[in-house]
């Protein structure tokens, strides 16, 4: 199987979950949006996922809002530089690939919180992919860090998309 998992992160923790959801998926590579051009051959998997800001998907302007805060804390972020909507309006079309869309966001209800997974899931179908599954991980606080359990639950998570790939996909050997 040929799968990628891609992400947006500001504080480490998206990009901690990814790395874990690539474990899951049997070793599959992980590459922030900086890294991954959005012209990439298309995989048999792809797996995208970002942050919650203000109830959706990062922009620049709260990217920009969580670096001050970062500052104001001495907290070290390890943002991302290209945005995850600037990545997949780069996406090019990729009819019947199949997706997974994932977010981090706080650990509270998410009628407060807000969900990324819903928008990414949204801007993964426009370009033709079908999106096997969508969820979230949980953050303690804005920084994090993640709430107990949720690496495990990621690894978990990405042997279960595995699981959902039609058989032929799934058997074959992951790329690295």
């Amino acid at each position: 199987m040929n799968a990628i998992v891609v992400y947006e992160s500001v504080y480490g923790n998206t990009r901690a979950v990814a790395e874990a959801i690539a474990v899951g998926l049997g070793g599959a590579p992980v590459m922030s949006t900086d890294e991954t051009p959005a012209d990439a051959p298309p995989a048999d998997l792809l797996v995208v996922g970002g942050p919650t800001h203000v109830h959706g998907m990062a922009t620049a302007r709260s990217r920009r809002a969580a670096m001050d805060a970062a500052e104001a804390t001495s907290a070290a972020p390890a943002m991302s530089a290209t945005g995850l909507r600037d990545w997949l309006a780069e996406l090019p079309r990729a009819d019947h690939a199949r997706a997974a869309a994932f977010d981090t966001r706080i650990d509270k209800p998410e009628w407060l919180t807000g969900a990324a997974r819903h928008g990414i899931a949204k801007r993964l179908r426009r370009h033709g992919y079908t999106v096997l599954d969508t969820t979230s991980f949980l953050v303690s606080a804005n920084e994090g860090p993640l709430v107990d359990g949720e690496l495990e639950r990621a690894r978990r998570w990405g042997a279960e998309l595995v699981a959902a790939l039609p058989a032929s996909v799934a058997d074959a050997e992951v790329a690295s």
